[in-house]
């Protein structure tokens, strides 16, 4: 998959491809991370930074938008429209307790942890889907982003050593 992505993005700085790469929904920045160190070659630290600043962008995005795409879908009320506002509303319902019970410092290992289906995408929809304003939000998001990037590349560097 590595060889794959860094074919995809040849001809692009590597800088530039380690920050789309993290811009994307599955993966974020924990493909970008491997991708940038084994493939593009880059310094681990600049892989870090890349990739960080490539997952805020769409947060950015989903967190302040969430809202207004919401209330569009709602007011178009057709079969997704139905469909995004059921789903909406059954993760509200789902996972209501342990929003109440971790708060934003759940938003935040939630999104920090690197594991399948977390991230900035998915925990900043899940900060939309609880009502958290987007001031209060942010800075959780961000931390997480941060985490999860320091914990990628922990296990990126790790995993180069131990193999």
């Amino acid at each position: 998959m590595i060889n794959y992505l860094v074919g995809l993005f040849s001809s692009w700085p590597p800088e530039l491809a380690t920050f789309f790469l993290a811009m994307l929904p599955v993966g974020e920045l924990r493909l970008a991370i491997p991708v940038a160190i084994f493939g593009l070659h880059l310094s681990k630290w600049s892989a870090y930074f890349w990739s960080v600043l490539g997952n805020l962008v769409p947060a950015l995005l989903i967190l302040y938008f969430a809202k207004y795409f919401h209330n569009w879908v709602d007011k178009k009320s057709g079969f997704f429209g139905k469909r995004w506002i059921n789903a909406l509303d059954r993760a509200h319902k789902k996972f209501e307790g342990d929003y109440l019970k971790y708060r934003l410092v759940g938003l935040l290992i939630f999104i920090g942890v690197p594991l399948p289906l977390t991230g900035a995408w998915t925990g900043c929809l899940a900060a939309f889907v609880f009502g958290i304003p987007f001031k209060k939000a942010w800075p959780f998001v961000v931390g997480g982003v941060l985490l999860s990037g320091v914990l990628t590349l922990l296990l990126t560097v790790g995993a180069d050593k131990i193999f």
